[in-house]
């Protein structure tokens, strides 16, 4: 209890450190809601910056003698942090969210091909331009 009357709740977080999910040093499986967020959201987001700094490099080793172009690249990476971080992390929480209401374990490879599967997802989206044509 605390000193107003309320009882005190502590949530204690067990997260993975940003390098022992992506180097996967753990096998067991993911159980709670947080951890199959945190992984599938952290795969996302280091997929999608790889990608989109792929592209910014070649967009800056293209655009580099142009006046305005080469400032370009700037835009790619911020696109590709920004993107994850607001629609990344919401599809993330609907995945943990089914695998944890349908009470199954997520085994941290699974979280890999849900966060690298949301990179190519987008890619793929924007290379076939099909949102242009709804």
């Amino acid at each position: 209890m605390s000193s107003n009357g309320r009882p005190q709740y502590r949530i204690d977080f067990d997260l993975d450190t940003i390098i022992s999910v992506i180097t996967m040093e753990h096998s067991d499986p993911l159980v709670s809601f947080v951890e199959m967020w945190y992984n599938v959201f952290l795969w996302s987001l280091f997929s999608s910056m790889l990608v989109h700094t792929i592209a910014s490099v070649i967009a800056f080793t293209t655009l580099r003698k142009h006046h305005y172009g080469k400032f370009f690249p700037v835009m790619i990476i911020f696109m590709g942090t920004f993107t994850p971080l607001t629609s990344g992390a919401a599809s993330s929480a609907a995945i943990a969210f089914v695998y944890r209401a349908s009470s199954l374990k997520m085994m941290p490879s699974y979280a890999v091909i849900w966060g690298v599967g949301q990179t190519l997802l987008a890619a793929a989206v924007g290379f076939t331009r099909i949102l242009a044509t709804l």
